[in-house]
């Protein structure tokens, strides 16, 4: 009987910390993203995702941008093989810098299939990208 109780509590203390792992791991709380120049822009920089509550901030500063605002988005796929279509809008960007709110998403959502981060040369030409990063768990 002592040997019955000691197996049923060591299977309930592992199967306690199975979920305890699963929980820790499915509830990404940060993720940084590294934007990498793209046609020649030299437009370098970092988008982190924070998530608060139900929404994601998402956080983007560039190095060597222009003073104007420069779109940028999330989209579906890859930043060779991008979804031209926007996922989810992001505030322009505006010296280098901007900070956005995507309201009802998670980043365990954004890290469940293939999204990137695109940035536009500017709003008058949306056909050029000057940096991309793929949002990708740690």
């Amino acid at each position: 009987m002592k040997c019955i109780r000691l197996t049923l509590t060591a299977a309930a203390l592992m199967a306690l910390g199975s979920v305890t792992m699963v929980a820790a791991h499915a509830a990404a709380s940060s993720v940084t993203v590294e934007l990498k120049a793209q046609n020649g822009s030299g437009e370098t920089g970092t988008a982190t995702l924070t998530q608060e509550s139900g929404d994601v901030k998402v956080v983007v500063t560039l190095k060597n941008a222009p003073a104007g605002p420069q779109p940028a988005h999330i989209h579906s796929g890859t930043c060779a093989n991008l979804n031209p279509a926007p996922a989810y809008p992001l505030e322009s960007i505006s010296n280098g810098a901007s900070t956005s709110t995507i309201k009802g998403v998670t980043i365990d959502e954004l890290l469940a299939k293939p999204y990137a981060i695109n940035v536009h040369k500017s709003t008058s030409d949306l056909g050029t990208y000057v940096a991309c990063g793929e949002i990708k768990g740690s």
